[in-house]
């Protein structure tokens, strides 16, 4: 049994509430996790005091098998207890009933489930634990005035250096026997994984979310985008396949606009091969009841954490993110914009969106911004007859 321990304390003197701020408009904490569901863990246990994260957790990933959350007690989640502390406390509630444990920390969200699977592989080759790091070439002094790592005397070019290698904090895997043995993260005989050099910033400070945003976003649009052969559309609902507003009467009960230009576009489309996908973070039977006049099978209601499901999604279908649309108005959309292969957002949607769309669609959502984003990708796909 491979176990993976992702520890979130509430409290956070640097930055109030980091684990759950929003990074590219998803909890900093849910990078890590999912690319720990996709990796070779047996099971991942977010072990925290904060209740939101709790119920976020359970109500988001509930068809996550994988994912366990637990209750982390207030001695392991203050100021001076060490992350062990937590992974023993863990530990023992679980009766060692475990062959490794692996540390992942959510202030690493550019930790793939790749490097995760490294650390881990890395002990059935023989090796006790294993650590992630990030390549560094710099000339390293300490505070005395002494050269640590060449001889200034001797100042070797930069492409001739040898790399150093320093400790990024993302991710750890120890076997059970010398887990116990030293209670630590790393003991015996330890291999190194590589990371890329801008793993090393970690998430402790405000300005670290600027820049680690600026890195992932230029991380998910490296993607070789593939604007003709587009197999799925997704798509919001709210502000896309509706105007963004509601009508209640006195008893509660409310209506939405919906457009039948839409739908017909979205029926155009499907019978053009491409599948559509509905992911809205709106579960109210009037949404349900259009998205099941519309046939569209491939659809989730009351989604805080889009990109997780339509990752999950592509998957299942054998899909690219490059072969994938998205139509998106505000900044839970953000992620899965970035993403996709090509991008849409109606002409009334969030500015921040806007920026970040690969198309600004000329109709608002609700009135034709869903039809014009189908004609396009028909046009895309060298499909012009509709």
């Amino acid at each position: 049994m491979k176990i993976g321990i992702i520890p979130l304390r509430k409290g956070s003197k640097g930055i109030p509430g980091k684990n759950r701020k929003m990074l590219l408009g998803r909890p900093l904490f849910a990078w890590t996790l999912i690319e720990a569901n996709k990796s070779l863990l047996d099971k991942i246990y977010v072990y925290s005091d904060d209740d939101l994260i709790i119920e976020y957790v359970k109500k988001e990933y509930s068809d996550q098998k994988k994912i366990v959350v637990m209750n982390r007690s207030p001695e392991s989640a203050s100021d001076t207890a060490s992350t062990e502390f937590a992974m023993w406390e863990l530990a023992s509630k679980l009766n060692f009933n475990f062959d490794s444990i692996t540390l992942i920390q959510a202030t690493s969200p550019l930790l793939t489930s790749f490097d995760i699977n490294k650390t881990i592989k890395a002990l059935a080759e023989g090796y006790d634990s294993s650590l992630t790091v990030a390549p560094i070439k710099r000339f390293f002094w300490d505070k005395s005035g002494n050269s640590l790592n060449y001889n200034y005397l001797k100042r070797p070019r930069r492409q001739d250096f040898e790399y150093s290698y320093v400790e990024n904090g993302a991710c750890y895997t120890i076997t059970k026997e010398k887990f116990i043995e030293k209670r630590n993260r790393i003991f015996g005989k330890v291999k190194i994984i590589e990371m890329e050099e801008n793993s090393m910033i970690e998430i402790d400070e405000p300005h670290d979310f600027d820049i680690v945003e600026k890195l992932l976003e230029a991380k998910l649009r490296k993607r070789i985008k593939s604007y003709n052969s587009i197999k799925l559309l997704c798509l919001d609902v709210d502000g896309v396949l509706t105007d963004g507003t509601a009508q209640y009467i006195d008893d509660g009960e409310y209506s939405k606009n919906f457009s039948m230009f839409d739908g017909k576009g979205l029926e155009i489309i499907r019978k053009s091969g491409v599948k559509v996908c509905v992911i809205t973070s709106e579960n109210s039977s009037v949404v349900k009841a259009r998205i099941k006049k519309l046939n569209i099978d491939l659809a989730y209601y009351g989604i805080k954490d889009k990109y997780r499901v339509l990752d999950d999604v592509l998957q299942k279908q054998n899909i690219k993110w490059s072969q994938t649309a998205y139509i998106g108005d505000d900044i839970n959309d953000y992620t899965n914009i970035i993403a996709s292969g090509i991008s849409f957002c109606p002409e009334n949607a969030a500015d921040k969106i806007k920026a970040i769309s690969s198309i600004v669609l000329s109709k608002k959502g609700g009135n034709g911004a869903v039809r014009e984003a189908c004609e396009i990708i028909l046009k895309l796909n060298r499909n012009d007859n509709f």
